[in-house]
């Protein structure tokens, strides 16, 4: 079991051009962190940075105490999985999975059992004698995390592992990987992708980067039913959060807020007098918002509709250079499109932002 811990840690290139700034993140032993965000946000760049492959040009990394920024990869008892499998094509499975342990002289009764207890967890057994053009590619994969596997590191690292599969491989392999864990729950993984769905599945706890830092650290649920700040709440979940401005009109155990557009709308989120007047967004989830005739948040007239058999996506008319609203109702209702329809959403679905923060307490 490994413990991580960056303190203030920065990446600059050419001395000038800053990427991560002040990275503060404990990681403790066996958990599975996923750093997400936006492309270009340095996710895997403080992947590389923590493998030894990118180097630390500002404060410090430790794996359980010791001092590891000038440390080279191979002796920080890391090992990565990348986004290509990056398999010798003239090994064999066992070849391919056996070569570390061979580098590092173990012995073959060693390298045989490694290998096989390696192969029977992910179900590579029958397929040791193959080289990797007969594999498929959730396959390939699972041969590539388990070349990683043998040689029992400290830290495994995952680069976008799955970004390469089709969709149906995608949900096997992350399937496979969640298996894993659960089969090795004292060693600690930090895991890469831009895929909303395998953070909120398979993480302990989920790292949002964004703008040259961290947004906010929690776990899955945390960050999806009380964000942090409006980036987070747009940012997780699919589709995104709505937000609706308008100014407080009533204040105490429940906020009421007149929105801009002629709704209005009651959060569970408490506020006292210094608060009244105050401009806001309130955000409601697209699954938390429901069809009213009554008192509603907003009235507009439905302009696409997508039925996905279990859901329906309502998207409404948005004013020029404003993103389209988006409601999410159970079942299938087509017949919707082109009605104006007034939505609303119960007060402890709606969450409320200041200046892009939330103000819940």
């Amino acid at each position: 079991m490994a413990e991580l811990k960056l303190r203030n840690v920065e990446k600059t290139y050419g001395g000038n051009v800053n990427v991560l700034n002040n990275i503060n993140l404990d990681i403790e032993p066996g958990e599975l962190i996923v750093f997400v965000g936006p492309s270009g946000c340095g996710k895997s760049t403080l992947l590389r940075m923590i493998a030894g492959l990118e180097k630390i040009t500002g404060g410090e990394l430790t794996i359980d105490g010791q001092y590891m920024n000038d440390m080279p990869p191979a002796q920080r008892g890391i090992a990565m999985v990348f986004q290509s499998y990056a398999l010798y094509p003239h090994m064999t499975v066992r070849e391919n999975m056996s070569f570390a342990l061979k580098i590092a002289k173990k012995s073959q009764a060693e390298i045989d059992k490694a290998v096989a207890d390696v192969a029977k967890v992910l179900q590579l057994d029958e397929y040791l004698d193959r080289l990797p053009k007969a594999l498929s590619g959730g396959q390939r994969q699972r041969v590539a995390i388990g070349r990683s596997i043998v040689r029992d590191p400290q830290v495994y690292l995952f680069d976008e592992p799955l970004s390469n599969l089709d969709a149906a491989l995608r949900v096997a392999t992350r399937i496979e990987i969640a298996r894993l864990k659960e089969a090795m729950p004292d060693r600690t993984m930090i895991y890469v992708t831009h895929d909303q769905v395998e953070a909120m599945t398979l993480a302990t706890r989920i790292v949002v980067l964004a703008n040259k830092g961290i947004a906010q650290v929690g776990t899955p649920l945390e960050l999806y039913e009380t964000p942090e700040n409006e980036f987070v709440a747009q940012f997780i979940g699919s589709p995104s959060m709505n937000l609706l401005s308008g100014k407080i009109t009533g204040t105490g155990a429940q906020t009421t807020v007149s929105l801009d557009g002629g709704g209005s709308a009651v959060s569970s989120v408490p506020t006292n007098d210094a608060d009244m007047g105050k401009a806001v967004n309130i955000g409601v989830r697209p699954e938390d918002m429901t069809e009213t005739t009554d008192s509603f948040m907003f009235e507009a007239k439905v302009d696409i509709t997508e039925a996905l058999g279990e859901v329906t996506l309502l998207y409404f008319e948005a004013e020029d250079g404003q993103d389209p609203l988006i409601a999410k109702l159970p079942g299938i209702h087509k017949d919707l499109r082109g009605q104006n329809v007034r939505m609303t959403a119960v007060p402890e679905k709606v969450h409320l932002f200041h200046q892009g923060q939330s103000m819940r307490t």
